[in-house]
């Protein structure tokens, strides 16, 4: 007689690796659609905000057109009328007039 407990014990090895191909598989798919553009889009923004410098005509992500007078570490002060001038924060600062926002709105993320 032949013995088929001996030819079962490679076959569930086998077996193990093959369930658990779709479940890496999802993770590689979810990794390149969702996390990597996401990581892209966090290093263009962080990169926006750090080359901004006095003088830049912006939009905040409320919608304030404004002229940069000064630069903080956190903030930002725009001038967005003669004489007035209020502080935001630089993560406020959705990119320059007259161009795409850099920043995307909290309804399209």
């Amino acid at each position: 007689m032949i013995d088929l407990t001996a030819l079962s014990g490679p076959v569930q090895g086998t077996g193990g690796l093959l369930q658990f191909l779709p479940f890496a598989l999802i993770l590689g798919i979810f990794y390149f659609l969702i996390l990597l553009p996401m990581k892209r889009r966090q290093k263009k923004v962080q990169e926006f905000q750090e080359g901004l410098k006095v003088g830049d005509k912006i939009v905040t992500t409320s919608g304030i057109y404004g002229q940069i007078t000064r630069l903080n570490e956190k903030s930002v002060q725009v001038q967005i009328a003669d004489k007035v001038r209020i502080e935001v924060a630089r993560a406020a600062v959705g990119g320059y007039q007259g161009q795409e926002p850099v920043v995307a709105e909290s309804g399209n993320v």
